[in-house]
């Protein structure tokens, strides 16, 4: 059975970082506050002439869509007092797979907490080891400090080339490549907005991993050794 509970044991440690990121990036992209502020930050409504309204709206009707069974995205809004569709074909479904995306996000979530609770709860209440525990998600907090150390490095040496490098390796086809001065989606997102995104999920990978390292280091220090 050894070997059993120390494969279960580097599962746990590996499967922290891959909790905290897939949680970060579901907030980050279900928060419409984020949305309007990156719109605000690139002066959306001037390069869209959408007023800041129907940009609220645009905001919601995404994460609307990502969290909808809806298979493909329609959204109108209202620019110029007319009515018209926001996305053209190409978008929708790059869209379209951009929620695929966030459909492997979740299911990473739910995976990753699952184990994560069920072994927490197996160590500490089956096992009576909650000073091993606490090693180990000490181990897995700074795990995830390591990485996201050096995915800001890179994110600083060269975003561009590594937003690249993510879109070719997680999409098959070349619908991401969108035209800046005719389709609507890379006017809402700008590149800026992504680095932003970046940033922002890191910093809450960041604070997730400093949270549960203190926590585990705090337990260390003044729990009693059997």
């Amino acid at each position: 059975m050894r070997p059993l509970f120390i494969i279960a044991r580097w599962l746990f440690i590996f499967c922290l970082p891959l909790l905290f990121i897939a949680g970060s990036i579901g907030l980050a992209f279900n928060s419409q506050w984020f949305y309007e502020y990156g719109f605000k930050k690139y002066d959306v409504d001037q390069t869209t002439g959408l007023a800041q309204s129907e940009l609220s709206k645009v905001a919601a009707g995404l994460i609307a869509y990502f969290n909808s069974g809806d298979e493909l995205i329609d959204l109108t809004v209202t620019k110029d007092g007319k009515p018209f569709p926001l996305f053209n074909q190409k978008e929708i479904t790059h869209l379209k797979d951009v929620k695929d995306l966030f459909r492997f996000d979740y299911t990473v979530l739910l995976v990753t907490f699952l184990y994560a609770l069920l072994y927490s709860a197996a160590m500490f209440f089956w096992r009576k080891e909650s000073r091993q525990l606490a090693k180990e998600a000490l181990y897995g907090a700074g795990l995830t400090l390591l990485l996201m150390v050096l995915l800001g490095i890179g994110v600083t040496l060269n975003f561009s080339q590594l937003w690249r490098l993510f879109h070719l390796l997680s999409f098959t086809n070349e619908f991401w490549m969108l035209d800046p001065t005719r389709d609507y989606l890379i006017m809402l997102v700008p590149e800026g907005f992504w680095l932003d995104a970046v940033i922002f999920v890191v910093l809450m990978v960041l604070v997730g991993a400093l949270i549960l390292g203190g926590a585990a280091w705090g337990h260390l220090k003044y729990s009693r050794q059997p």
